[in-house]
């Protein structure tokens, strides 16, 4: 059992509770995970405001806890600051802060609305985005990948998916950003006190937005999303206005930026592992699935979420307590030895690639993972095989998250024969 001494004196998980941490290089932050990995058993984090979290950083800890809902409950929130009271009474509760018969029904009545008819059509639509994005590029030539490319494939599938008017996407793509820009970002304490109202007030405004939308479905409902979703009747019911705009800010915050994030790092990673990127395209079919799975889990486009201990539980030797607070660090679990060979390296015929980037198993696996893995095949197919390549120009430029692997720029260039 781990010692409660752990909690004083030379605190191993210390360093993830520094502001400045997530500020390192990933290299560094990648040897400190590497390090809490080694430790016994679950690692305590003292926080500077409350009694801090106990870290679960190898691959079959995360697993573990993400099979257990009942145990490792996923209300009353998944981010860190958990949401105050107000913000879920106000904004609805997203379904991953949701557990049990709650979270079950929500996701019922949203996996319903995603029939193979209109998944047929999303993918469909994927390639013709992709398509017409390279070709604006090839056109335009523009510099920053985020913006260009990255960013428009994700919001465009979307939107479209949704069924969101023209006139709407240019204000819903300035209130993602502004509605995500900062999260898990360490500020100044002005910015502390600016930036929280800055994005809650882009949230309700596009909750409203969608809200809009989806009464005017309810009357006359069309070919998309948001229609399925407020006319459905599963077990009698359908998403009411709070409820649609609560998924709607999921699918915008969590869909978009996800997949733009694991999007730019894939270019970034191709750009330094030529071998890899002249390996996928002597074959891009053959290789394309196995180098997207190693984007995804190389660059782990979320760090970590959040869990609430709600009945007692041991686990490598440590007992948890009802009223633990846990985090199941993905990034770390992404690199445990022990399921993945050499795992710093960029390897797309990694073969098993049990990677945990869309979640380690459980009620909360991620619904979009493969309208996500669409978007990036069909994205890099276009980018890589037309005659004039692309690739990165320096590093990423990261936001310092401590909850996303967030890349605010990536400057690129055309390659010339």
């Amino acid at each position: 059992m781990t010692l409660p001494a752990q909690r004083h004196g030379t605190d191993p998980g210390r360093e993830l509770a520094e502001p400045g941490f997530w500020q390192q290089p990933p290299a560094h932050r990648l040897a400190a995970f590497a390090r809490l990995r080694a430790a016994e058993g679950p690692v305590f984090v003292p926080e500077g405001s409350g009694r801090g979290h106990w870290a679960l950083v190898r691959h079959a800890q995360v697993q573990e806890a993400s099979r257990l809902p009942k145990i490792f409950a996923s209300a009353p929130g998944v981010t860190t600051p958990e949401p105050a009271r107000w913000v879920r009474a106000l904004f609805g509760d997203s379904m991953v802060n949701l557990d049990g018969p709650d979270h079950a029904q929500l996701r019922k009545i949203v996996q319903r609305a995603f029939t193979p008819r209109l998944l047929a059509a999303a993918e469909a639509d994927i390639h013709a985005v992709a398509a017409r994005i390279v070709d604006d590029v090839l056109a335009d030539q523009p510099d920053e990948f985020v913006s260009a490319v990255a960013s428009r494939l994700p919001l465009e599938v979307i939107c479209n998916m949704m069924g969101i008017p023209e006139r709407y996407r240019a204000e819903i793509a300035d209130r993602v950003n502004h509605a995500s820009e900062n999260i898990g970002v360490e500020r100044g304490l002005a910015s502390r006190l600016r930036m929280p109202g800055r994005g809650l007030r882009a949230l309700a405004r596009m909750q409203r937005m969608v809200a809009g939308i989806g009464r005017e479905r309810r009357k006359h409902p069309t070919d998309d999303l948001i229609s399925a979703l407020v006319c459905a009747n599963v077990d009698g019911q359908a998403l009411g206005a709070r409820q649609l705009g609560a998924f709607f800010s999921l699918l915008m915050v969590a869909g978009v930026e996800t997949t733009r994030n694991a999007i730019t790092h894939g270019l970034s990673l191709l750009t330094d592992h030529p071998d890899q990127r002249d390996l996928l395209l002597s074959d891009f079919e053959k290789y394309a699935d196995g180098a997207v799975d190693e984007m995804i889990r190389h660059s782990t486009p979320i760090i970590q979420f959040r869990r609430t201990v709600a009945a007692e539980h041991t686990m490598d030797g440590h007992v948890f307590r009802p009223g633990d607070k846990v985090v199941l660090y993905y990034a770390s679990a992404n690199r445990d030895e022990a399921v993945f060979p050499d795992p710093d390296a960029f390897v797309i015929t990694r073969s098993p690639n049990p990677h945990l980037g869309f979640g380690g198993g459980g009620p909360h696996f991620c619904l979009g993972a493969h309208l996500a893995r669409v978007e990036m095949k069909a994205l890099f197919r276009e980018l890589l095989t037309r005659p004039v390549g692309l690739r990165a120009v320096g590093l990423p430029d990261l936001a310092g998250s401590n909850f996303d692997n967030r890349v605010r720029s990536l400057r690129f260039a055309f390659e010339r024969p």
